[in-house]
């Protein structure tokens, strides 16, 4: 027997579609977002776009390529009459997602839903291998939906086609983010620039001055640290945080899981250990 659940049960949770692979060890992409919503009261309706047995960084590792079956999300979930506080895209490995993502949006989206775009893409001014101007160039498309980016500064030159600097000044990330919220988006944070020996997060939210918010920089960089990042600043965005007190939060939470992490001597690739510091998120 089938039971047939209403709309009413449907909604009496704030819920977030995320579209982005599922990395089984290394603590990044789904297996970080799915923790971070939950403690944070949002559900998860993850889907995954490829499954991974361990992330890129390591020696080694099988995937499965899951492009094929994206379609059955948008199918089934139409089914079910679901809606969603948010839909939220990570990493994309292929022209073919970027186009799935477009029709989830058409099949899921309504004026009451942030659509939050993580454009996974590459970092010190370098492309992923992944990655090749064509489909770098597809995800600028996003600029056309998304309300709230979370790109670093390669990301965001890439979006915004300029060339990378790692010395850019404020007043040039003020143009830049500009430009990036011309279209659509309202808000954008400019993650993880170095600056000496801090890792400046830069805000920008459309008709408002930017604001900063910086962490001092521990170790090298650590596996996962932007899709913890984004994780936060998109259940905030669900459950109605301000921008800017959310980039503030975002970035605390990830200093303190780097500190841990650090002083536990887990390996860098292993990511972070968000489990033994999940509960400052929590506290408010």
């Amino acid at each position: 027997m089938v039971t047939r659940v209403s709309q009413v049960d449907h909604n009496r949770q704030k819920k977030a579609a995320v579209i982005n692979d599922f990395t089984s060890f290394g603590r990044c992409s789904l297996a970080v977002t799915i923790p971070i919503l939950s403690a944070l009261k949002v559900q998860c309706c993850p889907v995954p776009t490829a499954f991974f047995t361990n992330h890129t960084g390591y020696p080694s590792f099988a995937w499965t390529d899951y492009t094929d079956h994206l379609d059955d999300y948008i199918r089934e979930w139409q089914k079910l009459h679901l809606r969603f506080d948010a839909i939220a895209t990570g990493f994309l490995g292929s022209r073919r997602q970027v186009d799935f993502v477009q029709r989830f949006l058409e099949a899921f989206r309504d004026e009451h839903t942030l659509v939050v775009v993580d454009p996974v893409m590459g970092d010190y001014g370098q492309l992923y291998a992944t990655y090749d101007s064509a489909l770098a160039e597809s995800m600028r498309a996003f600029l056309d939906v998304a309300d709230i980016l979370t790109p670093n500064l390669t990301e965001a030159c890439v979006l915004a086609n300029r060339p990378y600097d790692p010395a850019i000044t404020d007043a040039e990330l003020a143009k830049m983010c500009e430009f990036l919220t011309s279209r659509h988006a309202n808000k954008v944070v400019v993650s993880g620039i170095a600056r000496g020996s801090m890792l400046v997060n830069f805000v920008h939210e459309r008709g408002q001055a930017p604001q900063i918010f910086a962490e001092p920089k521990i170790g090298n960089d650590r596996s996962g640290s932007g899709d913890v990042f984004a994780s936060v600043i998109l259940a905030d965005a669900v459950n109605g945080v301000s921008f800017a007190e959310s980039v503030h939060r975002a970035s605390s939470f990830v200093a303190k899981a780097v500190a841990r992490t650090v002083e536990m001597g887990i390996p860098e690739h292993d990511g972070l250990a968000i489990e033994e510091v999940l509960s400052c998120l929590v506290q408010r």
